[in-house]
């Protein structure tokens, strides 16, 4: 796929602030939408770098997490009813509901650093009955390894793709640059995503010895 076509036309509509209240508004609406956003990262890193961008990212996730928080909050009966249904999976959700307002912050932070579902998590954390000032503040810590894994990803899709317009190759340090960054990025990934399943079968554990 031609990605600099995509990228030109992204440039020459809209203007930086304008694209910026658009990152902002994919980023902050799609997961209520229950799509994806992460193409919108991938934008801001293209666009903004890892300062702005960052920060314009978070301030969408901030958002995003929020409204479906809420709007769970209307359907709390009926989320709790599905979560009886699929036990593996509320056992998971159910650690955020639980204990004081650190070891709530601990265990949203986890799943969200943890390959557990995103969108899914933020309309049934509700129904555990977390509360919101340790939900928001481990949402927007969990995500970090995320925004700057995508951050990461549209700058060098940029460099790709600028290097395809002018018509020429990498140079072999930049091609070295980007491997190392690539893999260390993924091997970033893999540790956390990695250490927070172990905690949070360890938190599970935990759990499960208290209630026996």
């Amino acid at each position: 796929m031609e990605l600099m076509p995509i990228i030109n036309w992204e440039t020459t509509t809209f203007s930086t602030p304008v694209l910026a209240l658009v990152i902002f508004g994919s980023v902050a609406l799609f997961p209520t939408l229950l799509l994806p956003s992460t193409p919108s990262m991938w934008v801001a890193g293209m666009t903004f770098g890892y300062g702005l961008g960052f920060l314009l990212i978070l301030a969408g996730v901030a958002v995003g997490v929020s409204l479906p928080y809420f709007i769970g909050s209307l359907f709390h009966h009926k989320i709790q009813g599905w979560l009886e249904k699929y036990p593996k999976k509320a056992s998971i959700i159910r650690l955020a509901g639980e204990g004081n307002w650190f070891h709530q912050f601990r265990a949203v932070t986890l799943i969200r650093v943890s390959p557990f579902p995103y969108i899914l998590f933020n309309y049934c954390s509700v129904a555990t009955n977390v509360k919101y000032g340790p939900y928001i503040m481990g949402s927007l810590i969990g995500v970090v390894p995320e925004i700057f894994v995508a951050i990461y990803t549209g700058i060098l899709i940029r460099a790709l793709a600028d290097a395809s317009h002018e018509q020429h190759s990498l140079s072999a340090p930049q091609i070295i640059l980007n491997v190392v960054g690539f893999c260390a990025t993924v091997a970033t990934t893999i540790f956390f995503t990695v250490y927070a399943k172990r905690q949070l079968t360890a938190l599970q554990k935990e759990d499960e010895l208290l209630l026996e």
